[in-house]
């Protein structure tokens, strides 16, 4: 059995490993591989059959285009369950400036082009004037990453509506030239891609007080000892503003499952099933972080696996 994906969903389904191999002493231990989403998705999608993984985790929701690859390599029957909630959280070492920042602040800071012109700001005073005259420096992840691309969505888009909000037509209309206004993010060194290891953002958080970081919640509530979570529109990161939806960087968690690997490989139905009993409140994936999904969900969830319900692609972007 292997699983490859998102790195914030990993140590989860790791965990969800680690029991399944304990409570099933015969079975041969899954290969977890925290690839990223992107990357995860073309594993995936590039074929069924042994030689290909059983399962996807990504960290935001499977994307049309995606679907359309998985459907050319013979990948069309999918189960898609939601684990549970995430916040992209953004960071700072205890000892950093106490920043507090809005969509648009971050928005106008990364951006490779704010407001349709080449980004010039060097510190955060210059994108705020409420803000320190501290350089722009934010570890993040790489473009093939689902959290990348959550943070596209839930933050870049915002601002970018915020400062410019006569790109909204152009979301329907000329995507490439809404992508290039809103969400290319700025690559002269302000930005620094620090590939799929999110532990690697925390280290450079406490060695560097001025530097923010990107990564999901449950890196942040790990070590929190050592860092502060960066308010947004005046609203921390914590379990409870991500599980209300208060937290604007809130997003859903996923796996996804060939249907047609279940009969094929030992015990991937009995993984699932342990992945079910792991993600209540109060469970082994909340006490590592994960914010457990409304109950509506998680009984929607549970039952999508116990009757290996597909994946509706209409529903997809």
């Amino acid at each position: 059995m292997k699983a490859v994906g998102s790195s914030t969903v990993y140590p989860f389904t790791t965990i969800v490993a680690e029991q399944f191999v304990n409570k099933n002493p015969g079975m041969k231990a899954p290969v977890i591989e925290s690839t990223g989403t992107g990357a995860g998705m073309k594993l995936f999608c590039a074929g069924v059959g042994a030689a290909h993984p059983d399962i996807e985790a990504a960290s935001r929701r499977m994307k049309a285009s995606e679907y359309t690859g998985c459907k050319t390599n013979g990948v069309t029957d999918i189960i898609e369950i939601q684990v549970g909630l995430d916040g992209i959280a953004f960071a700072e070492g205890k000892n950093g400036p106490k920043l507090q920042l809005s969509p648009a602040d971050l928005y106008k800071a990364l951006a490779a082009n704010p407001a349709g012109k080449p980004n010039a700001y060097k510190t955060w005073k210059d994108v705020n004037p409420a803000l320190p005259a501290i350089p722009i420096q934010v570890y993040g992840p790489p473009s093939t990453s689902g959290t990348r691309d959550a943070l596209t969505e839930l933050i870049l888009d915002k601002g970018c509506a915020e400062v410019t909000p006569s790109v909204k037509g152009l979301k329907d209309s000329d995507k490439d030239a809404y992508a290039a206004a809103c969400n290319r993010i700025r690559e002269d060194g302000a930005y620094i891609d620090a590939g799929e290891n999110d532990n690697l953002i925390v280290q450079k958080l406490q060695s560097n007080p001025n530097a923010i970081g990107i990564f999901g919640y449950s890196y942040l509530e790990e070590n929190i000892d050592h860092l502060n979570g960066v308010p947004l529109n005046g609203i921390e990161p914590t379990y409870e503003t991500i599980a209300q939806n208060k937290y604007p960087g809130s997003r859903p968690l996923f796996i996804y499952v060939k249907k047609a690997h279940l009969a094929a490989i030992p015990g991937l139905q009995k993984f699932l099933d342990a992945y079910v009993a792991a993600w209540n409140p109060g469970g082994p994936l909340t006490a590592k972080g994960l914010i457990a999904s409304p109950e509506g969900v998680r009984t929607s969830s549970a039952a999508i696996v116990k009757a290996s319900t597909l994946l509706d692609p209409s529903q997809l972007k």
